[in-house]
């Protein structure tokens, strides 16, 4: 009951002309971003972050967490109309969005991808609403060894169920400890990794890492790649529209299962695109249409929509509550968060509560306005794809190149970005993960930090991670997650290689 009058609460907040302005200008940005091959959500938040800094903290998550479900959007208008996706979770939409626009329905694809992840995001705000007091509740008996043990368990959870290799997510990590490390150790007050540096005392800036990982990174391999766009009919027919959006609850049981699917690798690090591919799989099997899926099937467009949309949400449930982020652009806002001066965690629910209650208020209203947007515009921002890849690709390089100097006035951060869009294009090509990256160097000072203070506080003895039921149990999941893997592969030899081909077979 206290949670839906501090909602009610958000709402007066959240719902003022200057708010809703910003609404409709972040979804449409986000629409944008998602639309134009190179961009993405986490890189156009990172884009968007160094002109928030004057604003008020409230305003300026609002005006980023309106381009993030605008971006979610634009991903799906052109994985319908060009086979494009604008956003890798989007990716699994193609496989039939495309087909089916090809055959003279663009405007039943497009109505049942917004109307599938309208509702994934409401299921998640709706988690998020319910949820986000009760963990911020459980996290204020936190101490720095059960800091840590959360800690520990979001790296774990990346290579346990991150969905790349583990071995890979490893070394991603690492460097993302070793980029965080540098400068000033916050313990012993000693300058390290800085090279003879000045300016790296500091550290390294994490909105110039991800504007190079994510914005020139991706559009080397964009550039590599050489992006055609073979558009179909991108004219909307209100009518088929509201057809469309009639028929999704005779899909109820699709819609469902996609959301919780969603939701749940959005609170653990399996973020949406695990999210759309898990859900299109497994609808696949679960339908009695499956043969079908790759044809223009209806519950292959709602399957990887919701669960994109529903993960997309509630990422930002262990980002707000433990500070923790479930995504790569969920890591982006937690970064913007502590440039605001905003400690994401439990105490932020108890000293920022107009902060936190107005933003989600603004996650309803601002998929609604979303939602709408996406619908008009789309005739408008499909032309944008017609638009020479060679004049759109130096203007996000002077994007980021403006973006990364205005941090902090340096020329070392444009250096640093440009270095950083190497690392991108180096971890694309190599398929290693980019958001165990970004997770590390968000929260790998902190994870630090609360280790070696649990350890000043146990005199050296790790016993302080098994001296209560709480900390144990975040360390032994962590551990398991750790080592499920391994798990996984000795089964797999212990079955033998002629019953696992069988197994394939089968499931084939």
């Amino acid at each position: 009951m206290e949670n839906l009058e501090l909602l009610l609460h958000g709402f007066t907040i959240a719902v003022t002309v200057p708010h809703l302005a910003l609404m409709v200008i972040g979804v449409l940005l986000g629409i944008l971003v998602g639309v134009l091959p190179g961009l993405g959500a986490p890189n156009g938040v990172s884009l968007l972050l160094p002109l928030t800094f004057g604003m008020q903290p409230v305003s300026a998550i609002i005006l980023l967490s309106s381009m993030y479900w605008g971006a979610l959007f634009g991903g799906s208008v052109t994985s319908i109309l060009f086979n494009i996706p604008g956003e890798p979770s989007s990716v699994a939409t193609t496989f039939d969005g495309y087909p089916m626009a090809r055959d003279g329905r663009p405007t039943t694809a497009l109505a049942t991808a917004f109307g599938s992840a309208a509702f994934g995001a409401l299921v998640g705000v709706i988690l998020i609403t319910f949820l986000a007091s009760w963990v911020a509740q459980v996290a204020l008996a936190f101490g720095p060894a059960e800091y840590f043990a959360v800690y520990f368990l979001a790296f774990a959870s990346f290579v346990g169920m991150g969905g790349s290799a583990p071995i890979k997510t490893v070394v991603a990590l690492a460097i993302g400890f070793a980029i965080a490390a540098i400068g000033i150790d916050t313990v012993s007050g000693s300058v390290r990794l800085t090279m003879g540096i000045d300016e790296l005392v500091k550290g390294v800036n994490f909105v110039v890492a991800v504007m190079g990982l994510f914005g020139i990174g991706e559009l080397l391999i964009a550039v590599e790649e050489e992006f055609q766009a073979r558009a179909v009919s991108s004219r909307v027919e209100w009518r088929e529209v509201f057809r469309a959006l009639g028929q999704l609850p005779k899909h109820g049981v699709a819609l469902l299962r996609s959301a919780a699917i969603g939701c749940w690798m959005g609170i653990t690090p399996g973020g949406p695109t695990a999210a759309s591919f898990m859900s299109y799989g497994i609808a696949k099997r679960f339908s009695r249409r499956g043969e079908r899926f790759g044809t223009g099937e209806v519950e292959g467009i709602i399957a990887p929509e919701t669960a994109d949309h529903a993960a997309g949400t509630s990422a930002l449930l262990p980002m707000l509550s433990l500070g923790i982020p479930g995504s790569a652009t969920a890591a982006v806002m937690m970064g913007g968060l502590m440039i605001w001066g905003l400690n994401p965690g439990p105490m932020l629910f108890v000293d920022q509560k107009d902060f936190v209650w107005g933003l989600i208020a603004s996650m309803y209203v601002g998929n609604i306005v979303a939602v709408v947007l996406v619908l008009l515009t789309v005739p408008v921002f499909a032309a944008l794809m017609r638009i020479p890849f060679v004049v759109i690709a130096p203007l996000i390089v002077i994007i980021c190149a403006v973006g990364a100097y205005s941090v902090s006035n340096s020329y070392l951060d444009v250096v640093l970005m440009l270095g950083f869009g190497i690392v991108g294009y180096l971890f694309k090509k190599l398929h290693y993960p980019l958001a165990p990256l970004v997770l590390a160097i968000v929260i790998g000072d902190k994870a630090e930090d609360a280790f070696r203070q649990s350890m000043l506080m146990s005199k050296g003895s790790l016993g302080i991670f098994f001296e209560n039921r709480l900390v144990t149990s975040l360390v032994v999941a962590g551990m398991a997650l750790l080592l499920l893997p391994l798990a996984l592969q000795i089964v797999r030899l212990w079955r033998g290689p002629g019953e696992a081909a069988q197994e394939k077979a089968r499931i084939i």
